[in-house]
């Protein structure tokens, strides 16, 4: 399973994330890399919703194989996704809302490139994580930590 959180009005209505899962049923979900932040940066801009992001952003893409959403090409990791729901969170504006969308995977695309004996290997390509407001953080340096045995 995969989700993300949609937040929020535009002065163009709801966001398109949200809404485009919804209506079609599909989404793909690509995995961020240092590259590729300032074109992440530019997809979430209030654009109208016959604004094409990708190429909006100067993404290139390339077709899935089990959704029909396309991928970001430049992306090591994508997660083809069907939408099974929506999940409507508390929101202090009435005007607008909050959600968390859940989807089920139905394809993975993993990279050779970032892959180390069969693993991804998060050092290999920085993914960037959204850590709240206008705070992100990326991925450099990975450590192991096994799980402490049963008690």
């Amino acid at each position: 399973m995969v989700m993300f959180s949609s937040g929020g009005r535009h002065q163009h209505g709801e966001k398109d994330s949200q809404t485009n899962v919804e209506n079609t049923g599909e989404f793909v979900c690509n995995m961020v890399t240092w590259e590729l932040r300032e074109q992440m940066s530019l997809t979430s801009a209030p654009t109208r919703p016959e604004v094409n992001e990708f190429d909006y952003a100067d993404l290139e893409w390339e077709p899935s194989q089990v959704v029909k959403p396309p991928r970001v090409k430049g992306s090591p990791i994508h997660l083809e996704c069907e939408y099974l729901q929506t999940v409507a969170l508390p929101c202090n504006d009435p005007a607008t809302s909050n959600a968390i969308i859940i989807g089920e995977v139905v394809g993975i695309h993993i990279r050779d490139c970032v892959l180390t004996d069969g693993m991804v290997d998060m050092s290999k390509f920085r993914p960037v994580a959204r850590m709240g407001y206008m705070d992100y953080t990326v991925v450099d340096t990975v450590f192991t930590m096994l799980f402490p045995d049963s008690v």
